[in-house]
């Protein structure tokens, strides 16, 4: 029972990681899709990352008061919802709409459960969802990112420029959707061969120069970041990996199926924030399972639930809704896959 115990003279903690160091690297990680997003999108990116981050925190600093507790900023982790808020918004999006949304990610999902560690559902999600629910037309307004139109007109989710913004009737014809998910999602309403968005998109999907959320700009940036995360083992690889298993496998299956209306599973991984969900959201360790078992049919579940929605459902993207529904089932999935205590189990 006890052949697995090391007997070794203090101290026996090698490597001081602190919820601090943990964020700092996160923060690190996710550095070069902000960049990325920074340099596609321009002055609205720096507005909603700025704005999401300074309203996250100052709603949690406003919290804590309240409650008369100790402030709890200097553990960065309000910093790290409003990045990742930010990174799942529309560019077009007014500063107004991602202020309310901040406030109430980190007052309602994460303040009320009682602070970090406490909280059921991943904060960031939570405060788009209801972004979604409340702002509907405005999170689904895209913007032509700079690098294709300096003018970087407003694109409805049909891809027809918003009359505010409209140039000319060149600019018109040359945008045929508003991200490579519509496209998908087209392909599977109107029957149209999926080969072309695998031809035309693929490129620019893993570059990031295509319409679309601050975070699904250039998903190797994304990727850059993940490895960080890895190589620091700050995370596992058992969530992304299971992430993106699962959703490659399902997609894979309408592919073997349909090839003309199932696009290559390939577009599915680079397109919209799955790589983002994979590395930086679904791996939250507050909302994630504790145990590598617990990780993997977690993470499985992500993938699948983000292909579901995204192949049957209503909507194109579906990342937001997975991760939702795998957070309330974690302390299930806890409870089927318990942690065991050192020593072994007992007799």
């Amino acid at each position: 029972m006890l052949e697995n115990i090391k007997v070794s003279p203090g101290p026996h903690i090698s490597k001081h990681i602190s919820t601090r160091t943990v964020m700092i690297d996160v923060i690190i990680g996710l550095f070069p899709a902000m960049l990325a997003a920074c340099y596609f999108f321009r002055f609205d990116a720096v507005r909603l990352i700025a704005t999401c981050v300074l309203s996250c925190m100052a709603t949690e600093l406003a919290c804590t008061l309240i409650r008369k507790k100790k402030s709890s900023l200097d553990d960065f982790s309000a910093m790290i919802t409003g990045i990742i808020l930010a990174l799942s918004l529309p560019a077009s999006l007014p500063t107004w709409a991602a202020i309310i949304g901040s406030v109430f990610c980190i007052a309602i999902s994460k303040m009320v459960f009682g602070g970090l560690g406490a909280n059921v559902f991943n904060p960031a999600m939570v405060g788009r969802a209801f972004m979604a629910a409340c702002f509907g037309t405005l999170m689904t307004i895209w913007t032509v990112p700079a690098t294709i139109d300096q003018s970087m007109p407003k694109l409805s989710p049909q891809g027809i420029v918003a009359k505010t913004m409209l140039s000319s009737e060149e600019t018109v014809q040359a945008i045929t959707t508003a991200t490579p998910l519509s496209w998908v999602k087209d392909s599977l309403k109107k029957k149209v061969p999926a080969v072309d968005i695998y031809n035309k998109q693929l490129k620019a999907m893993c570059l990031g120069e295509r319409a679309g959320c601050l975070g699904e700009t250039s998903t190797i940036a994304i990727i850059i970041g993940g490895i960080y995360l890895l190589i620091r083992k700050t995370i596992t690889y058992h969530i992304p990996l299971a992430v993106i298993v699962g959703a490659f496998a399902f997609a894979l299956i309408g592919h073997m199926i349909s090839p003309d209306t199932f696009v290559n599973p390939v577009v599915h991984l680079a397109a919209g924030g799955l790589m983002l969900c994979a590395f930086f959201i679904a791996t939250d360790p507050v909302t994630s399972p504790m145990t590598h078992k617990g990780m993997w049919l977690f993470g499985v579940g992500v993938g699948m639930f983000i292909m579901l929605i995204r192949t049957f459902g209503a909507y194109p993207e579906g990342v937001m809704y997975a991760v939702l529904l795998m957070n309330s089932l974690t302390p299930l999935i806890d409870r089927l896959f318990k942690l065991v205590p050192a020593g072994g189990k007992n007799a």
